[in-house]
């Protein structure tokens, strides 16, 4: 908490208030639960410096968001624009909104984040349906989604109007874009939508290492969820819309689900921050390569399985249950699936060398103390 203190200049009865910050945390701290822990890049606080001062129009109509609109153009191609939101979840939801009827479900993945950690807001502020599929890695594939895409005609059952996938994945895997291709093609054929989560897609495109546009417009993604914070920003994300005829009232279903800024320049800063050069990538390559580090040391360890291919910044491993209890003492980590002693360890831009094999000693310790 920030301690204030007001002072009164007798001589002219100005009031002149100080303010005490204090910082509340170790910043040699570090852990593996998220890369939301991560602070936000310098490069990225620079540029929120830079945008500060002086009045900008509000709500978007400053010169930060108008510059975003041609860096992001850059990126997706000349027919996309970008709504810049709060947060993930809210990204999502006014995503989903602006191509689906109130009668309207969304075919995804189990695992998708809009189906287990957003609370059910897709369905509660959306006001549409989840229509889930389970899979084995994460990705769903045209015979997946034909589980669920059917019944147009049915009154009775909500309308498929949507496939939504991540990119990457809620299990660290990774679409080639061959396979994103063949899930729009076959998405569009049969009259649905198709939005992309990329709230890791930096990794993504690290990791197979081609532009964002190959998998996503140039392979007929119509709209997605661009991620920003979980690559460096301090808070921030944008829908993007790349196929305008598919999408209606973006400007209204981001108000109306209270994701519009009013000092909008501050979240706009931080994405033309990351994509105008090579910031965007330089931090998905590293949290990339921290995660493969991981992964090469943590399979030294007799006794720990990892569960699926790391493609991108996610690990994730099976072990004893009490030997993640004692580790998570020493470093923040989650379970994925506590019953079956899964975990799930994440790295982001600022993860170092000397983090992971801190960390990988630790648990190599772990798991040969005695019982």
């Amino acid at each position: 908490m920030a301690h204030t203190e007001a002072l009164t200049d007798a001589g002219s009865g100005r009031i002149d208030t100080r303010t005490d910050a204090r910082r509340h945390h170790d910043p040699l701290t570090r852990g593996f639960a998220s890369d939301n822990y991560a602070g936000a890049h310098p490069e990225v606080l620079a540029a929120i410096a830079l945008a500060n001062g002086g009045h900008q129009t509000a709500y978007g109509g400053d010169v930060y968001t108008e510059h975003l609109q041609h860096v992001i153009r850059r990126h997706f191609g000349p027919r996309a624009e970008a709504f810049p939101v709060f947060n993930g979840t809210g990204a999502n939801v006014v995503a989903l909104q602006a191509v689906t009827d109130r009668w309207g479900a969304v075919i995804a993945a189990d695992t998708a984040h809009i189906h287990v950690d957003e609370c059910g807001a897709p369905e509660r502020v959306g006001g549409l349906k989840l229509l889930t599929v389970p899979t084995e890695d994460g990705k769903l594939t045209p015979e997946l989604i034909d589980r669920e895409a059917y019944g147009w005609d049915d009154e009775h059952r909500a309308m498929p109007q949507v496939v939504s996938i991540t990119q990457s994945t809620e299990l660290g895997t990774l679409y080639t874009p061959a396979e994103i291709k063949a899930i729009c093609r076959h998405a569009h054929e049969r009259g649905m939508i198709v939005h992309l989560d990329g709230s890791r897609i930096a990794n993504a495109a690290a990791a197979l290492d081609v532009p964002m546009r190959t998998f996503t417009n140039a392979a007929g993604v119509d709209l997605l969820s661009l991620g920003g914070t979980k690559n460096g920003a301090l808070f921030g994300e944008a829908v993007v819309v790349l196929n305008p005829d598919a999408v209606r009232a973006m400007k209204h279903l981001r108000k109306l689900s209270m994701q519009l800024a009013s000092k909008m320049r501050f979240v706009s800063v931080q994405l033309e921050a990351l994509l105008t050069g090579d910031l965007w990538l330089r931090n998905a390559r590293h949290a990339n390569a921290m995660a493969r580090r991981l992964a090469e040391g943590v399979r030294t360890v007799e006794g720990v399985e990892i569960l699926y291919a790391v493609q991108a910044n996610a690990v994730f491993a099976r072990l004893p249950h009490e030997v993640s209890e004692r580790l998570m003492k020493h470093y923040r980590f989650y379970f994925w699936d506590e019953a079956e002693g899964v975990v799930r360890w994440m790295c982001s831009f600022d993860t170092t060398e000397e983090d992971v094999d801190g960390f990988v000693a630790a648990l190599r310790a772990e798991m040969t103390a005695p019982a």
